[in-house]
């Protein structure tokens, strides 16, 4: 199922999949996601190398008003902090063993304190089953190459 609406964010609207047949489109659902964000949220992207974790966090940059050239990809600083209409937090745990030393490497702690943060973490399946407090979504992003991508993102009990 594939659905050009936009996200509900609450109720029983908790899950929502589409069909993204381009950059542009996966940036434009980001966009879309991120204009619900009101601060405290965490996103889990999962997805492979190339999958458009990197697009669909700039899609969500631009709904909270920052400059999507300011966004790359943390695969070598770790963490990359944006300022916008909400402050973001965006991880790239990719390069780091699994397990809670993945989060104790980028100080999740200290970046959850920050209680109106929105928190993006690419590679997020490599902390395992670190607890993170609520609203947590989890974005995953399927196919890589010149195929489609398939986006599917949901509210998740952690």
């Amino acid at each position: 199922m594939t659905s050009d609406t936009p996200l509900t964010l609450s109720g029983a609207a908790n899950r929502d999949e589409w069909l993204a047949r381009s950059p542009e489109e996966t940036f434009n659902y980001g966009r879309s996601f991120g204009a619900r964000l009101k601060g405290g949220e965490i996103i889990l992207l999962e997805g492979g190398l190339g999958a458009g974790k990197t697009t669909f966090t700039k899609g969500v940059a631009s709904a909270l008003s920052i400059p999507t050239n300011d966004v790359t990809s943390p695969s070598f600083t770790l963490v990359n902090n944006y300022q916008g209409r909400l402050s973001v937090y965006h991880l790239d745990l990719y390069r780091l063993e699994e397990g809670y030393g993945a989060a104790h490497a980028v100080d999740i702690e200290e970046l959850l304190s920050e209680e109106e943060a929105v928190i993006i973490i690419e590679w997020a399946e490599r902390m395992g089953d670190y607890p993170l407090p609520a609203p947590v979504w989890r974005v995953l992003i399927e196919g890589d190459g010149e195929d489609a991508r398939r986006i599917t993102i949901n509210q998740i009990k952690r």
